[in-house]
């Protein structure tokens, strides 16, 4: 199978470089008001922690645009400019610090105030993702197509790239979304071998942490195993951590990244004798913090239990007042229930 991203070209955002094969990116979205530089420094170095590796800023006024040279000097991650209309704060974001600016050159305005944002662009060396999806679709192509379609968000897409490449600009970084998941997955289907620049991959208003992860898994699963795919970002109505946790998910579900324990737990069942769903969600808290690429179980009875954390490096399994310790498949001792999570903390902290 063709590996798309392996051909794609390397663009460099802030010292992060995607496409070319380069590490599938993981990026989020501020919902703070950027002008509030304090809670959006913090939202941001909360997101770091979370594991995102690049981060987009909306900016709708002069004064959001500003606040980038602050908020940039107090995060370590590339921060992207979000931008829709106004041109002029599109130069204003790059010239306050922005490593990399979204806009949909459709909206923009003429053809002068394209070129405006591309000097400013070209002058600092700054990567220009072109950002359609299925809402934004021009009147002539709805008509053409009969409606949205896969077909005409690839189009609109296209003739927006072929717009800045005729004005000598191809620093360039392509985003189709749609809140369709299938229409989502064949338009990056249909352009994959069109185009030579990196997919920012994503379905928009995907919903809320259920349903827009359900829906992201899906959607993202089925563009990335093609190998299409260059940096993602898993859009969620709540909090942006959630965003990150749900595509690292993917992506080591996918194989396509590894590091960071990964939790696996039994359903629960007559047999279950613990609070298994409580001490689950502690076990998932506890191990978000070591960088180990390891396999954890949490298993609700000492009947099944042991066998199926064979798979695991590490296992724990409750009974009624006691529990059991699981390593490499083998039972290492019996722990008051209490103690469980202590009795794994423990073996975390020294894992060799």
């Amino acid at each position: 199978m063709t590996s798309y991203r392996e051909k794609t070209k390397k663009i460099n955002i802030g010292g992060r470089l995607i496409g070319g094969g380069e590490p599938i990116a993981i990026q989020s979205m501020t919902n703070t008001k950027t002008e509030d530089v304090n809670s959006t420094v913090a939202q941001i170095l909360a997101l770091e922690k979370a594991g995102c590796e690049i981060i987009r800023c909306t900016v709708p006024t002069i004064e959001a645009a500003q606040a980038i040279k602050e908020i940039k000097k107090q995060i370590h991650i590339p921060l992207v400019a979000d931008i829709h209309f106004d041109y002029r704060m599109a130069i204003a974001a790059i010239e306050n610090g922005a490593d990399k600016i979204r806009i949909n050159p459709g909206n923009i305005g003429s053809e002068d105030r394209i070129k405006s944002v591309l000097s400013a662009a070209k002058e600092r060396n700054i990567p220009i993702r072109v950002g359609v999806n299925s809402g934004s679709l021009e009147k002539h192509i709805l008509e053409k197509n009969g409606g949205v379609t896969a077909e005409g968000i690839v189009e609109s897409a296209l003739d927006k790239v072929h717009l800045l490449e005729d004005l000598g600009y191809d620093n360039l970084v392509i985003s189709i979304k749609s809140s369709d998941v299938l229409m989502c997955v064949k338009a990056h289907e249909l352009i994959a071998d069109k185009t030579p620049y990196p997919l920012h991959v994503g379905i928009t208003e995907a919903g809320t942490v259920m349903s827009g992860s359900i829906k992201s898994s899906i959607g993202l699963g089925l563009i990335l195993n093609q190998g299409i795919g260059d940096t993602i970002r898993v859009s969620l109505t709540g909090d942006p951590t959630e965003e990150i946790k749900a595509a690292k998910l993917i992506l080591r579900t996918l194989g396509l990244r590894k590091g960071g324990i990964e939790v696996v737990s039994c359903p629960t069942c007559g047999r279950t004798q613990i609070d298994l769903i409580g001490l689950a969600g502690k076990v998932e808290a506890l191990v978000s913090d070591y960088p180990l690429d390891i396999k954890v179980a949490v298993m609700g009875c000492v009947v099944n239990g042991p066998g199926e954390a064979k798979e695991a490096d590490l296992g724990i399994a409750g009974g009624i007042g006691e529990g059991l310790l699981i390593k490499k498949g083998e039972i290492i001792k019996k722990v008051p229930e209490s103690e469980l999570l202590s009795a794994l903390k423990y073996e975390l902290d020294n894992w060799k």
